[in-house]
């Protein structure tokens, strides 16, 4: 057992998508699928993974985000949740986990109204319900909406660092971040901009929990409340102190619920 993930260039659904592997093949649990967050690569999900060590763990680049080339035509939130059910068939896994972090966490709804079947626990980190959503610090979505921002590196650690650590007081290693391209970014908000899972939470009949910051300025926690009033069932976490990326500047605590919730 490695710690390095397999990393691969995968075709699936007219797509290639840089797709990573860690812990390949460990048994006794589902492998775990993370979704990660707008314009941000799979790398800076690793730490996550490496602390994992019982379980498979999978995440891949959205086109045009990290080393996944660009999309061809736009696409919606759930055209991606198809291709992400074909990717899971080309790697042969039945049934997997899902954590959907910020953006992700959109993709994570959409693939399990979608795919019931195929989704086991679903771990909804720092998103929201979509266009429904209470939106967060208006500078910070003022700088979202230009994709230069985020598309350049000279400035993408800079705003990494104030809008995705918005509200932390712990530092979070952003040195593996690469930019998105322009075209891969403006997609991806677009997709978010026109989809929505208010009309399908209350039929979510699975293990969900929910996890949210209080001072994440970017999805503010109110947002996860509602989630979790609207998803029957659902198991609600509120950190404190970690900003945006909680689940990497409070790793530990997010990896304690995470195994226990996953493990239950």
């Amino acid at each position: 057992m490695t710690n390095t993930a397999q990393q691969s260039m995968i075709g699936v659904a007219g797509r290639r998508l840089h797709v990573a592997r860690w812990h390949a093949g460990t048994k006794g649990h589902r492998p775990l699928l993370m979704l990660n967050g707008i314009g941000m690569n799979l790398e800076l999900l690793a730490p996550i993974a490496r602390a994992l060590p019982e379980r498979e763990v999978i995440s891949f680049d959205l086109p045009g985000i990290g080393q996944s080339p660009d999309p061809i035509i736009p696409y919606t939130i759930p055209c991606m949740a198809l291709t992400t059910a074909a990717l899971l068939d080309r790697l042969e896994i039945e049934q997997a986990d899902i954590l959907g972090i910020s953006w992700g966490g959109a993709l994570a709804q959409q693939f399990a109204f979608q795919h019931r079947a195929r989704t086991g626990r679903l771990v909804l980190a720092a998103t929201s319900a979509g266009a429904a959503m209470v939106p967060g610090n208006a500078s910070m979505l003022a700088h979202m909406a230009d994709p230069r921002e985020y598309t350049v590196e000279r400035t993408l650690r800079r705003n990494l660092a104030s809008i995705y650590n918005g509200g932390g007081s712990a530092k979070v290693s952003l040195n593996a971040a690469k930019a998105p391209s322009p075209l891969g970014f403006s997609y991806q908000l677009a997709a978010f901009a026109t989809w929505t899972s208010l009309p399908f939470l209350p039929l979510l009949s699975l293990p969900v929990m929910v996890m949210a910051d209080e001072e994440d300025q970017l999805v503010p926690p109110s947002n996860a409340h509602f989630l979790h009033n609207a998803i029957p069932h659902s198991r609600l976490e509120m950190f404190h102190g970690g900003g945006h990326l909680f689940m990497l500047s409070q790793q530990d605590r997010f990896i304690e619920k995470l195994r226990n919730f996953l493990d239950d």
